[in-house]
């Protein structure tokens, strides 16, 4: 597949162009309910599906079967995302209107990584062919690791990411509205949501490392892979407003997802100097593990309702009250001439 720019420079106007559409429509802060998340999830759907329909269309049966094949990874792995975001927004307590700013912006943070992200590893593959062992490895390795700690969950106050951001940056001890940053008494200061974002973002690195191979597996298109990494993204945050009270239901979704990537591992290895699995039977596999673990996982905890993630005891931050937000400094301080006149 040979993309001209002018596919290049269409494909990001219509990621751009999404991006801009949703902060449109959540320009203002709001608790996003279930019916608004699920009309939005199925919009990022139906584009990302879409698109891949026109891939084949334009391109031909294989090359929009290997898209397919990399939105199914990405948009699954995209779900373990979620729920990551979900646990930490809740130790933060984050209050839900606030949290699409955070969402918003981390989304937009993975898009830029996995751009880099994919520009680097397509390079490495076109310049040093081995390097595809070491993605293979990469993958059976993170496979077996996620399979053996499935029942394990994040704990941020654990994170050594957090703990350098407080040893390092100054903040406060409460919310204060959507604002990242304040200034009082003349210092520039952290939220609690600064450091939420920053925590977010560090997934989204750690979850890129995992994905970006992963999708290098089924297909060697770096437009391929950049639009179905790109697409599937797109719809993390209507998805976790979707899905953040559902992580207790998912409960095999980890095992399902560690068989997929050493799947596309083996498939990987076996691409290098054995044997080429069609497109057609890695996807049926792929949506085959992905499709029983849901199944069995809703089927294993039927009845059970929506629940939202256990929050802390003890909130850790507090949201600041009316007269302290009205009192803040403006967050650039105005120059002064030399006779002292504020200008």
């Amino acid at each position: 597949m040979d993309a001209p720019l002018s596919l290049w420079l269409a494909a990001l106007g219509l990621i751009v162009g999404m991006l801009a559409v949703d902060l449109f429509a959540h320009r203002r802060a709001h608790v996003i309910g279930v019916r608004e998340a699920a009309a939005w999830s199925a919009v990022w759907v139906v584009i990302g599906v879409g698109f891949g329909a026109w891939v084949w269309w334009a391109y031909g049966a294989e090359l929009g079967q290997q898209y397919y094949a990399g939105y199914l990874i990405e948009k699954s792995l995209a779900v373990d995302n979620v729920f990551v975001w979900a646990v930490i927004l809740t130790f933060f307590a984050v209050p839900r209107e606030y949290q699409h700013r955070v969402l918003f912006l981390g989304v937009l943070g993975a898009l830029v990584l996995r751009g880099l992200f994919i520009a680097g590893g397509a390079a490495l593959i076109e310049s040093f062919g081995w390097v595809l062992y070491l993605f293979a490895a990469f993958l059976l390795f993170t496979g077996w690791r996620m399979l053996r700690q499935r029942d394990q969950h994040i704990d941020p106050q654990q994170s050594r990411t957090l703990r350098l951001f407080r040893r390092y940056v100054p903040m406060t001890d409460a919310y204060h509205g959507q604002r990242f940053l304040i200034r009082r008494d003349g210092v520039l200061l952290a939220t609690p949501l600064l450091a939420v974002l920053v925590l977010v973002e560090v997934t989204d690195v750690v979850f890129a490392v995992d994905s970006i191979p992963a999708i290098f597996a089924v297909t060697d298109e770096p437009f391929l892979v950049f639009t179905a990494n790109a697409f599937a993204v797109l719809g993390l945050r209507a998805m976790y407003f979707l899905l953040a009270d559902l992580i207790h239901r998912f409960v095999y979704l980890k095992a399902g997802l560690a068989l997929v990537l050493m799947w596309v591992g083996v498939k990987m290895l076996l691409k290098i100097d054995v044997y080429y699995i069609p497109t057609t039977v890695s996807l049926a596999v792929i949506a085959t593990i992905l499709g029983v673990s849901i199944a069995a996982s809703l089927r294993a905890t039927r009845g059970q309702g929506r629940r939202a993630v256990q929050t802390p005891a003890a909130a850790p931050f507090r949201i600041a009250s009316e007269d302290e937000v009205a009192g803040l400094e403006p967050l650039r301080r105005r120059r002064r001439d030399p006779a002292g006149a504020a200008r």
